[in-house]
């Protein structure tokens, strides 16, 4: 990847795989010292919250990461960055976001994880970076696409690991 470098494919061929991403994207959030708004797209099954349990669980999170389709968020309040993780899967109308207090949680130095953001709009700020998970072959590609410069610092920490460097 070089360094103005902000769209990227990463292939992931199995459950596994995408758990190790996640942990990969944790390290990276960690390195670029801030919070992040991240959008997880791709349709049912894709993977979304399995991504999301890797990067809470190497965030240090020991005990089991769920998707919150019926809570709208999950907190991680006992990690750093302190981090929520959102599904929007069921939410009715964005409004919604602003009674449940969306901007208590929308922090610059928290991590926010937002499965279904689409349900959001109008009441989500932009994404600092977009992932999108799509079937590919057997396994997942997943598409990450900065749109901030917090999120470039994040694709450019993960594009320094091992871990893409051995992936893409």
């Amino acid at each position: 990847m070089t360094s103005g470098q902000t769209d990227t494919l990463v292939y992931l061929p199995d459950e596994d795989a995408t758990v190790a991403f996640g942990q990969a994207l944790s390290d990276a959030v960690v390195a670029s010292k801030s919070g992040l708004v991240l959008f997880l797209q791709g349709d049912l099954g894709m993977g979304k919250t399995t991504l999301s349990r890797g990067l809470v669980r190497g965030l240090g999170h020991s005990g089991a990461v769920k998707s919150p389709t019926f809570t709208l968020v999950e907190p991680y309040e006992h990690v750093v960055p302190v981090t929520y993780h959102f599904d929007l899967y069921r939410l009715g109308d964005p409004e919604e976001l602003e009674y449940m207090g969306i901007r208590d949680y929308l922090q610059p130095e928290h991590l926010c994880l937002i499965e279904w953001p689409e349900r959001g709009r109008g009441v989500l700020p932009e994404a600092d970076l977009e992932l999108r998970l799509e079937r590919k072959d057997s396994g997942r590609e997943v598409r990450l696409e900065a749109r901030t410069p917090r999120g470039v610092n994040v694709v450019r920490a993960l594009g320094a690991t091992d871990w893409l460097q051995l992936h893409t």
